[in-house]
């Protein structure tokens, strides 16, 4: 009996339900992340409305789409919405490590509804697949995704954890980024930047081809980020904390 009691105090307990809210933040997130980025990748492409939200419009989309759900999401979860940005945060002590697994699974979990629904949304082929291979070779694809996600991770950590920059534009500063890196690495990779984005089209329409670069390039990328504005992070003018 006092163990079913300590399970319901548990549960109901304002940890618990401060991770439940973090972790929930998150799925949310990456599902709208997905869902409004890949959604302007079928309109663009798919017969009936090919050409009308044109190319530079599939990159406002995602750093648009990026900036308002910063906004909306960053104050409960940090709004990682990346497998990347996550284990990065985690390596230099931003980020607690036992919420790693969670983050991951929520990230995919939203990744992968996303890209179930708008499967059943619209008739995708081959011209209108919303995931991610590369247009170059293996070699050149990865190169881009590891620098667009340095980039990202670069500026992520400028804007979110260094109290010297300006952190209520942070969001609209990440936005640009995601938009610039999509339009530098789009028509060579596709500019994933990030693992759970990859995955969730992959797993929906059964196509990896080419999948291992959008797992080795935004991790490292991001990771490579994340340690160079460490390294500069530590000036005379402002010590470790």
């Amino acid at each position: 009996m006092g163990g079913i009691l300590d399970s319901t105090r548990l549960c109901g307990s304002p940890t618990v339900v401060e991770v439940f809210q973090k972790v929930f933040a998150e799925l949310i997130g990456s599902y709208f992340l997905v869902f409004a980025g890949c959604c302007s990748v079928v309109l663009n492409n798919s017969e009936k409305t090919k050409g009308q939200i044109t190319f530079p419009g599939v990159c406002v989309v995602w750093g648009f789409t990026v900036t308002i759900l910063a906004y909306s999401l960053a104050h409960v979860s940090g709004a990682h919405f990346n497998p990347g940005v996550t284990l990065s945060l985690a390596i230099y002590r931003r980020f607690p490590f036992k919420m790693v697994p969670l983050y991951f699974i929520a990230q995919i979990l939203g990744s992968f509804l996303a890209s179930g629904t708008l499967y059943l949304l619209f008739e995708v082929d081959d011209n209108s697949y919303f995931g991610t291979r590369p247009a170059g070779s293996p070699v050149q694809s990865l190169v881009f995704e590891l620098l667009a996600t340095f980039l990202l991770m670069f500026v992520i950590c400028a804007v979110s954890t260094d109290k010297r920059a300006i952190g209520k534009l942070g969001g609209v500063v990440v936005g640009m980024t995601v938009t610039v890196d999509v339009f530098i690495a789009g028509p060579v990779s596709g500019a994933s930047m990030n693992p759970a984005r990859s995955l969730g089209p992959a797993l929906v329409m059964n196509v990896y081809t080419g999948f291992w670069i959008y797992i080795v390039g935004p991790f490292v990328g991001a990771i490579l980020g994340a340690t160079c504005y460490n390294f500069i992070r530590h000036t005379d003018s402002n010590p470790p904390i």
